[in-house]
């Protein structure tokens, strides 16, 4: 299974933004504890690996996902989406059992997170 599927709209999206960073070489995704659903989402720029990094190359951008966060990125798709009240971007991870209301929290079968009230 491929880990991680970018579209063009957002790798498009992600270039223009890292254009505007100084030293942005990286778009880091990952997961972390938190949220209504115990799992959250993070995007952002990196000026260098890390040592527990694995580097993808997607669309035209180097990719970094660190060992903890690859098993829950599994087959994700990272979209970006624009709309009347602005854009935005938008993940849909086949491994969520659950997710909350606004989408940006979830949970898997393997890892419930660390929930917080909302």
């Amino acid at each position: 299974m491929i880990l991680l599927t970018i579209t063009e709209v957002a790798a498009n999206q992600v270039k223009e933004m890292m254009a505007g960073e100084e030293d942005a070489k990286y778009l880091r995704i990952g997961v972390q504890g938190g949220g209504c659903s115990g799992l959250s989402y993070g995007m952002g720029f990196e000026t260098e690996a890390g040592e527990d990094d694995k580097t993808l190359e997607i669309e035209g951008l180097s990719v970094l996902v660190d060992k903890e966060s690859i098993s829950m990125l599994e087959g994700v798709k990272v979209d970006y989406k624009q709309n009347m009240m602005g854009g935005g971007f938008t993940l849909d991870n086949p491994n969520a059992i659950a997710s909350c209301g606004c989408g940006s929290s979830f949970r898997t079968a393997t890892n419930a997170g660390t929930p917080e009230d909302c």
